[in-house]
């Protein structure tokens, strides 16, 4: 991949390091480019005595991107490169992310309905993700992007760490995984990434699913233990209002971390807060720490599921068979839920396609002042600005720049 054969339409989102992209190739369908800066890795490597950890962050995130098979996972499109930027292509979500959405929500919040759809989806990616020894480290609404069939989309794995598996000696042998279920589950994968989300509408409503008996089949997914079968990252990395309880306090963490997140993206879905926003991050730090969330209201499925997924001791959270089996999730048969669950919203495509399109030149030095700030302007003859013909690329960098989370048409990475 090249910029001879992509053309880059226009800004969507931003992030730690990089610009995300709207873009097409040989004018056919929609890719998002994630585009980081070189410049940057070196300097956030330097500031972190650690310039090839930084880079090294870069390729795992697209390591794992060429791993994936998941209909609520992205796929590596390419991988394009020039001296100052890295770039690669994964699939478009037209639809934004859930923190717009919820902000579009009646009262900045979601029905339980919708929660529950979002929950389920959620649920089936982070299992997925850790039947790979893979942990995520930063789930939050900024990175569940809705794809344009209404189902979400995780994104931006460059915290998610490769966990390693304990010596056999530590593990219990209950804590094994079943080679059939493990074979079940990826035809189940498989099967859905060929038919990769068509339009598809049941007559059941998003928390009434088909059902051939009282009670669903057990599902393939996740049999093992999870958490006891990998050794534990000390790394202290995540976003600070989702970030877990262990993590803060450096005792270790692995996949339970995800879980707890989880709890917090759920919370927020019903409440329009996180649970333990400080005015500061040492008083958010000390109520995820030492604070009960407030769940406010009657008791609920809903309620019961956040208060066991924010728990603080990692031992006693609930896992990933606790979770599908929670009440909140009664009639939910897992193994057939993205065949036949309807989304709550479904987005309209509506990317507006720039006949020219940006030149390399134009995508490298966007991206330079997003992180850098812009370049004096230097004068004609004239008088009138070099470039003042990209005055729409330059509110690109604006909105980009201050305040991004303030303008609903970008996303944050």
């Amino acid at each position: 991949m090249d910029f001879e054969n992509v053309k880059v339409i226009s800004a969507v989102g931003r992030g730690a390091k990089g610009v995300v992209f709207a873009a097409t190739m040989n004018d056919h369908e929609f890719f998002a480019l994630k585009v980081i800066s070189k410049a940057l890795i070196r300097k956030k490597g330097k500031a972190l005595n650690n310039e090839g950890g930084e880079r090294k962050r870069v390729s795992f995130e697209q390591h794992v991107l060429r791993r994936f098979d998941h209909p609520l996972l992205p796929r590596l499109r390419g991988v394009l490169e020039t001296d100052n930027i890295i770039g690669y292509a994964i699939d478009y979500c037209p639809g934004g992310n859930l923190h717009s959405l919820r902000k579009r929500q009646t009262e900045k919040m979601f029905s339980d309905d919708s929660i529950r759809f979002y929950a389920v989806e959620l649920v089936l990616a982070l299992e997925y993700l850790h039947s790979l020894g893979i942990v995520y480290r930063d789930l939050k609404p900024e990175n569940i992007m809705i794809q344009e069939s209404g189902h979400i989309m995780l994104v931006d794995f460059d915290l998610s760490k490769k966990l390693n598996p304990k010596s056999p000696h530590s593990m219990s042998c209950n804590s094994s995984p079943d080679s059939d279920s493990h074979s079940s589950k990826a035809a189940a994968i498989k099967d859905l990434r060929k038919r990769r989300f068509f339009r598809f509408y049941s007559c059941s409503t998003p928390t009434t699913w088909p059902s051939d008996s009282e009670s669903p089949p057990v599902s393939q997914w996740g049999r093992r233990s999870e958490s006891d079968s990998v050794e534990k990252s000390n790394s202290f990395v995540g976003t600070e209002e989702y970030v877990a309880p262990e993590v803060i306090s450096g005792k270790g963490h692995n996949f339970g971390v995800d879980w707890w997140s989880l709890g917090v993206v759920l919370y927020e879905m019903l409440y329009g807060t996180t649970p333990f926003k400080g005015d500061n991050r040492k008083e958010t730090f000390y109520r995820i720490l030492t604070k009960d969330p407030e769940l406010t209201g009657e008791k609920t499925a809903l309620r019961d599921l956040i208060a066991k997924l924010l728990e603080k001791d990692p031992d006693r959270r609930i896992d990933v068979d606790g979770i599908k089996g929670h009440d909140f999730f009664r009639g939910v048969y897992w193994d057939t839920v993205l065949q036949v669950s309807r989304p709550p919203y479904i987005p309209l495509n509506e990317v507006e396609d720039d006949a020219k399109g940006l030149m390399q030149k134009e995508v490298e030095v966007f991206v330079h002042e997003i992180f850098f700030g812009k370049e004096k302007e230097t004068k004609t003859e004239g008088g009138e600005a070099k470039g003042e013909n990209h005055n729409n690329k330059n509110v690109w960098v604006d909105k980009l720049s201050n305040n991004p989370t303030d303008n609903e048409n970008f996303f944050i990475f």
